[in-house]
């Protein structure tokens, strides 16, 4: 069965749903807010989306161990319509489908968390004022200092799902969305950190709890991607009630000359 572009939503989020949590970055990109920016594949019942709404385009492929061949068959097929560079998040053993055309490089190992015990947040005093565009420049110098060359878009402000802790009226904590979508029901965290001067003193756990409490009554799913050998961060959401779900590679990929 031929790779083909798959334009109907509807369809698109049957297939996805089967799974929401491990679909939960693709289910939001559904949304209006960031579909524009999506082009998405099917072969079969395995689906592909490129996200081009950064600056680097972003392939995701997620799949469990039996769809795993139906899924390189599909990225096999698309390789050749792909940019000459594109960063990608791929179900272990994905990436080995594009390498005939593309060198893979700063290839790590996530993590795939979901929020199943929400009990936990309550473990942790929620702290924070939610952000909107007035806030981008403070936001962008706490980025700068404390997360340089995160995945963040400045559209993200505008879902109105970003929490950011004060101290001396100096924005040094944050926490918000890769994706928001209540029509599809799912959340993905993301842009989450703390200026390095204030770190050790829980406000990104606050941050974090609060944002949570905003997210739960729009949404059943709450995932988030951490990097494996982020220890401290693993811990920090394992308190706060996620648990671990499955791995995968964030990688870039680069068009062989």
């Amino acid at each position: 069965m031929p790779v083909r572009a798959e334009h109907d939503r509807t369809v698109l989020a049957a297939l996805l749903a089967r799974d929401p949590v491990r679909h939960a970055y693709q289910l939001g990109d559904l949304d209006d807010f960031f579909w524009p920016y999506t082009s998405w594949f099917r072969r079969g019942d395995q689906v592909a989306l490129l996200y081009h709404g950064v600056e680097l385009p972003t392939l995701l492929a997620f799949g469990g161990p039996a769809d795993r061949a139906e899924l390189a068959a599909l990225l096999a097929e698309l390789a050749p319509v792909l940019p000459a560079r594109l960063w990608a998040h791929l179900s272990p053993g994905l990436s080995a489908a594009l390498t005939d055309r593309f060198v893979v490089t700063e290839a790590a190992d996530h993590h795939r968390m979901a929020l199943t015990d929400p009990a936990r947040l309550a473990t942790v005093a929620p702290a924070g004022e939610v952000l909107g565009r007035a806030d981008l420049p403070a936001l962008l110098a706490l980025y700068a200092a404390a997360y340089p060359g995160n995945w963040f878009d400045p559209r993200m402000l505008d879902t109105g799902q970003y929490v950011g802790v004060r101290d001396g009226g100096e924005l040094v904590a944050v926490a918000g969305v890769h994706v928001w979508s209540p029509a599809w029901r799912v959340a993905a965290l993301g842009n989450v950190t703390t200026h390095p001067r204030v770190r050790g003193r829980g406000l990104a756990s606050a941050a974090v709890a609060a944002l949570c409490g905003r997210l739960r009554d729009g949404v059943d799913h709450v995932a988030l991607n951490v990097r494996a050998d982020n220890l401290a961060a693993v811990r920090l959401y394992e308190r706060l009630g996620f648990t671990r779900v499955e791995g995968f590679v964030e990688c870039g990929l680069r068009f062989r000359a």
